[in-house]
């Protein structure tokens, strides 16, 4: 791990409580077959600390707003949520930044809250999820979000979602279905052209793009021969994307992400609390052992400060992060020496 902690963690999630108490309410007790997991500001420093995070930016993540249907519920809905956000970020300076939630798939309402939420309340960006409602990014009639999120040059982070159909049993959704949820909808973006037409939207893609990397070629000769653009235009689309790293900084994964992301393209994610902190710390282990000295500080962070210049505007060690209690401490530097044996012992060749 990192000596100074710089890393800026583009994919971190935050469950209010307020939202965690709306979803038990309605019936929601989980997201992608994992229990709805603890969360609170001082768990997430914690964790930060632990993996040498500086910044984390936040995201609710699915089912967002999208699971209400009733008028205005999920326009109110997200507002409660941004309104929490920036509260979150202001609380802790330095420490946060947060994508919006919008009231998706109502395109003209999601404008009017992504307008809200990057002119007055400071968004980092805004998160879309895959599918709402069945509904997929790159649809017939977004265009009116599209539009406001390209004027402001705006960054999107495509969350996956549970797909419009029955889960698989003995297949939770987390483990293979969210992939294809976003692979899909990057295919709808190349497809429907919306990466050309709004190229002031910088859209990254969860968990290392899903399948994009791995069928990147494929895809781009199926949309080539539908549409009779050039195969190597729609790859350029695909390899357009910005990657985060989440889950995804495996000795499988990784090079192949590597091998197809733009220079630049790739961030460092957590995916906590989703991801329990074991499972974060495991794949912040695949970065810190993978990448040499400049593409690990590429992922970690000015990858990332290109994005958000507000958070390259003052150097990381000018933020200092309180000392933890001694005690604390020595637990954390158990818990990576721990994590990074953990690594090396299940990777190929050591069994």
């Amino acid at each position: 791990m990192p000596a100074a902690p710089r890393r800026i963690d583009v994919h971190q999630h935050t469950v209010p409580p307020f939202y965690r108490e709306f979803l038990t309410k309605t019936g929601v007790s989980e997201v992608g077959g994992r229990v709805l997991p603890d969360w609170s500001p001082e768990s997430a420093v914690e964790l930060m600390d632990l993996l040498g995070t500086v910044t984390g930016i936040v995201s609710v993540s699915t089912p967002g707003a999208a699971f209400l249907t009733g008028p205005g519920e999920a326009a109110e809905l997200a507002r409660r949520l941004n309104d929490y956000s920036a509260s979150l970020c202001a609380n802790y300076p330095g420490r946060f930044g947060y994508f919006a939630t919008l009231p998706m798939p109502e395109a003209d309402g999601s404008a009017v809250e992504a307008r809200r939420a990057l002119d007055e309340l400071g968004a980092d960006g805004v998160t879309l999820l895959a599918n709402n409602q069945g509904t997929y990014l790159g649809a017939d009639g977004q265009d009116p979000l599209f539009r406001t999120l390209n004027d402001r040059g705006a960054v999107v982070f495509v969350h996956p979602a549970d797909l419009p159909a029955p889960a698989v049993p003995d297949i939770p959704p987390f483990a293979a279905d969210f992939l294809l949820d976003t692979t899909r909808a990057a295919y709808l973006l190349v497809r429907k052209g919306i990466v050309r037409r709004y190229p002031e939207i910088r859209f990254i893609l969860s968990h290392a793009g899903g399948f994009v990397p791995y069928a990147s070629h494929r895809m781009a000769v199926s949309i080539a021969g539908e549409t009779g653009r050039s195969p190597l235009d729609v790859l350029d689309d695909f390899r357009g994307f910005y990657f985060d790293t989440a889950l995804s900084s495996s000795t499988a994964a990784l090079p192949t992400l590597l091998a197809f992301a733009q220079p630049g393209h790739i961030l460092f994610g957590s995916d906590w609390p989703f991801a329990p902190t074991a499972a974060a710390q495991y794949f912040a282990n695949g970065l810190d052992a993978g990448l040499d000295s400049a593409c690990l500080t590429a992922v970690d962070r000015t990858n990332a400060e290109a994005l958000f210049p507000r958070l390259a505007a003052v150097p990381a060690p000018a933020r200092p992060i309180p000392a933890r209690p001694a005690a604390v401490r020595v637990r954390q530097a158990a818990q990576r020496r721990a994590a990074r044996l953990l690594f090396k012992l299940v990777q190929p060749g050591n069994q």
